[in-house]
């Protein structure tokens, strides 16, 4: 029997390349390291865009990804969002209409999609403001039937994640993108891909 085709693309900023991991892997790496391969035959690509936001994801996304989607693969889009919307002032309607355009993009193109939300960071104000985009960015997701796992709320007074982003410098190390790993295979990973889930 011929193993099942998986193409994935991961769209987002800097987290989704694992920039400032010592061991190089970010969330991503570590997500995929514990995806079976059994009958699969899966090629994952990292598409990362230093400090960007949904405008530049949604002005880019199907360009990119497109280009590594296969005509005989089960193509699957990841995207990692950031606090950058925030940062930019671009207000929540704004950041909803983005994601929006990204999703009914893919949907209509048959790409499901895995949304992995913003996680949190240091300073209250800010994540007061990421709080509600994160509500926003999961509302935008599930109503259009596609995977979201929130991040920032399991990981807003998490004091390991808090401990990590103060050693460095506001973000993630080895620690933290072991946490957000951890929460996108125990949201629904395995399931979204249709495999088994690793032991």
């Amino acid at each position: 029997m011929e193993d099942r085709k998986l193409r994935i693309a991961a769209v987002g900023d800097e987290l989704v390349a694992g920039v400032g991991d010592p061991r190089a892997l970010g969330w991503v790496g570590r997500v995929l390291a514990r995806t079976p391969r059994e009958g699969i035959d899966l090629e994952a690509y990292s598409l990362a865009s230093p400090q960007e936001g949904t405008e530049g994801l949604s002005a880019r996304w199907q360009q990119e990804a497109g280009r590594r989607f296969g005509d005989r693969a089960e193509n699957r889009l990841v995207i990692g969002l950031s606090g950058r919307d925030v940062e930019f002032g671009l207000s929540t309607a704004r950041s909803r209409l983005n994601l929006a355009n990204i999703l009914d993009g893919a949907t209509q193109q048959n790409i499901p999609v895995f949304v992995v939300g913003p996680p949190p960071g240091l300073d209250p104000a800010m994540n007061k403001r990421l709080a509600e985009l994160n509500t926003a960015f999961a509302d935008v997701t599930t109503r259009r039937k596609h995977m979201y796992v929130d991040t920032f709320s399991p990981l807003q007074n998490h004091e390991q994640w808090r401990t990590d982003l103060v050693a460095n410098g506001g973000t993630p190390g080895q620690a933290g993108y072991g946490l957000m790993a951890w929460l996108v295979l125990h949201r629904g990973w395995y399931q979204w891909l249709n495999v088994q889930e690793a032991e």
